[in-house]
């Protein structure tokens, strides 16, 4: 598909992240990125990469013809409204990666019939491992094709209906740092049973991702895996019995669902 130039306004984490991922992608040239944010010091490795750094989020989005908005959330109505005279329908696609905003909101800041796309990324996008869930509006089947395989160099993404996007925010963006508790309790556990940190870490991390790619390459279920490994009376069920008594299951998934509730009702 054709090369376009790509605009990300915001530096910060996800933005960033985002920037890193395309780059080491090869799916968008570093010159054909720029990225904005008001203290560009801190973004100082990718003009070193040859991205283009800009405090001005109106000049970024005139030399772009992708708008990726990755701000916090009480920041987007000024931006869209900052950026908004700069904005063609007929040239520019605008994506979201701002938890929480709305395509109708966006739409009712800007106040321009444009292609719009909601995008939730995780902060592995930056390796090209994110889970990535897209809803769009307005977007010609070429449009969505190269969102898609945008995303889809930067890791595995999946066309959802909009209003599983908070959902898909909790279960896919926060079950990152779900996921990464998960991996520091094992590496704890793993030093109190005698392992020093590193090994432990290493053991643990590459376990996780084992596990995971048995379920991905093998479109299993989780409890088949499991059963492998649970042989009578031995110490796997032993330990799955006893985090299990201790809630582990019950304390995720309550977990899961306070994350939704906060994003669903503030």
């Amino acid at each position: 598909m054709a090369q376009k130039k790509i605009a990300i306004i915001g530096g910060g984490n996800l933005g960033s992240s985002i920037a890193q991922g395309l780059i080491e992608s090869g799916f968008i040239l570093p010159s054909d990125i720029t990225i904005t944010k008001r203290n560009i010091e801190t973004l100082s490795r990718f003009g070193d990469q040859g991205v283009h750094i800009e405090t001005d989020n109106v000049k970024a989005v005139q030399q772009a013809e992708v708008v990726v908005v990755a701000l916090k959330p009480y920041n987007v109505r000024d931006v869209l409204e900052q950026i908004k005279p700069a904005l063609r329908p007929e040239k520019h696609i605008l994506i979201s990666v701002v938890t929480g905003v709305w395509i109708h909101q966006i739409e009712e800041i800007t106040g321009i019939k444009m292609p719009l796309f909601r995008a939730m990324p995780n902060t592995s996008i930056a390796i090209r491992e994110s889970m990535t869930c897209i809803c769009h509006k307005n977007a010609s089947i070429g449009q969505v094709e190269w969102v898609t395989d945008l995303f889809n160099h930067l890791g595995v993404s999946v066309s959802i209906d909009e209003r599983l996007m908070d959902a898909a925010t909790v279960l896919g963006a926060c079950g990152i740092a779900y996921a990464l508790r998960f991996i520091r309790a094992n590496i704890q556990g793993g030093i109190e049973i005698g392992f020093d940190a590193r090994t432990a870490a290493l053991i643990a991390s590459q376990t996780i991702k084992g596990a995971a790619e048995l379920l991905i390459k093998g479109n299993r279920h989780p409890e088949e895996e499991i059963d492998k490994v649970t042989t009578p009376k031995g110490c796997t069920i032993a330990g799955l019995n006893e985090m299990e008594h201790q809630g582990f299951s019950s304390s995720l998934i309550k977990g899961i669902t306070v994350s939704y509730n906060k994003i669903v009702k503030g």
